[in-house]
């Protein structure tokens, strides 16, 4: 047959040639077996072939030269070029779903995979050591909600690194907030989170590792303290929120992967929209970035139903911030950092002064002076007293 190599055609002289002595009885099967390295089973079926097909059944279909599966080459060289000249840099997933959705190119992910890596255009991943068993979903959304910032340069040509900061729900692997921050922190952190519960209300649980921001250790990859609560600890016990540590990278493998795919897709989508300023990009990722994520990626829950609870009428604005006590000087102010904080006479009091008041520093950094649950100041970042209106509309 023309259309296999010649070995392939000696092979099968040879295989032919057992198989008749064997159907002689010049030979025992269990020995044809042997003779050509083959298990009993093997030469079963490839009996059976013999019997059913005769001489062309005993050639390996899949051998054929060329294979009629085989991709033409002008296709696998547009697929390259496609890549080279437009794509490059990305991920084999996200390419090959630009091929499918933009090019109409038709071939397997596998495929696509492996011409890249054959090209040296994609590197390929060494495969883990450590078998480990995947921690199962909770049943429901609002159960478990993971939250962790990466470092990258998200910003394509930006010539730095920012923190994309993630509020991902354990049960559906739905984005509820994400932005871009110049550095993970305490105040990103509240912001991230009265965004979620504005949106979507009070949830069970949240899982982070255990930065200093999150959590007080008192040796470095010790336990937790508990009994010191940090800004973010004190406002999740306010809120009823059960704060989970997290002990290891792998423990959090669902956030690693997150961002994996994320770093993989948001700068080069970033970059094809011309997004090239954090506020930007803070526009695009709310507007387009996730939802993509929610429609593509988001999966079923395992029960029907959500965990979310209102927040029923909770001082949000005062229970996400940065809180500290502080007592009031004889000329009714305090002091926040290297600003002094004038606060206005109040109508129920003539004045505060040697009183202790909480100061609190909101996500949007203004802050705010109370007393109890009044509030008997509003200031810009600054430490400039905000005007009337604005207060009380804040």
């Amino acid at each position: 047959m023309s259309e296999f190599t010649a070995e392939e055609a000696i092979k099968v002289m040879k295989v032919q040639e057992v198989i008749t002595r064997a159907m002689s009885g010049q030979m025992s099967w269990l020995d044809a077996a042997e003779v050509l390295r083959w298990s009993p089973r093997t030469l079963r079926r490839w009996r059976w072939r013999y019997e059913q097909h005769g001489y062309d059944g005993l050639f390996d279909r899949r051998k054929r030269r060329p294979s009629p599966k085989r991709v033409p080459m002008k296709t696998a060289e547009k697929v390259l070029r496609l890549y080279r000249e437009e794509h490059a840099g990305w991920n084999v997933r996200h390419f090959h779903e630009k091929l499918k959705e933009e090019h109409g190119i038709q071939l397997s992910y596998q495929w696509v995979k492996s011409a890249l890596q054959t090209a040296g255009m994609a590197a390929k991943r060494p495969r883990g050591r450590k078998h480990r068993q995947e921690r199962p979903r909770r049943p429901l959304p609002g159960m478990m909600v993971h939250t962790d910032g990466s470092t990258h340069e998200w910003i394509p040509g930006s010539g730095w690194k920012q923190d994309l900061v993630a509020f991902v729900d354990d049960a559906t692997s739905e984005v509820y907030a994400a932005f871009l921050c110049e550095e993970e922190g305490t105040l990103s952190m509240l912001a991230g989170l009265k965004a979620v519960i504005e949106a979507k209300g009070l949830f069970c649980s949240l899982y982070t590792d255990r930065g200093s921001h999150f959590f007080h250790t008192a040796a470095a990859d010790g336990p937790v303290d508990r009994t010191r609560p940090t800004q973010v600890g004190r406002a999740l016990a306010q809120l009823g929120i059960e704060h989970i540590p997290s002990y290891s990278p792998e423990a959090r493998g669902r956030m690693e992967r997150f961002f994996g795919t994320w770093q993989g897709r948001l700068p080069q989508e970033l970059k094809r929209a011309g997004v090239g300023s954090l506020e930007e990009a803070n526009r695009y990722i709310p507007e387009t970035f996730i939802p993509w994520h929610n429609r593509k990626l988001k999966v079923a829950a395992v029960e029907e139903g959500s965990a979310f609870v209102p927040c029923a009428g909770a001082d949000l604005e005062g229970i996400l911030s940065i809180q500290e006590d502080r007592v009031v000087g004889c000329d009714n102010t305090v002091s926040w950092g290297r600003k002094k904080l004038q606060i206005p006479p109040q109508k129920w009091r003539g004045s505060l002064a040697r009183m202790r008041v909480r100061v609190c520093e909101h996500v949007d950094g203004t802050i705010s002076v109370r007393h109890g649950p009044r509030v008997v100041g509003w200031f810009e970042a600054s430490g400039k007293p905000m005007a009337e209106a604005r207060a009380k509309a804040a």
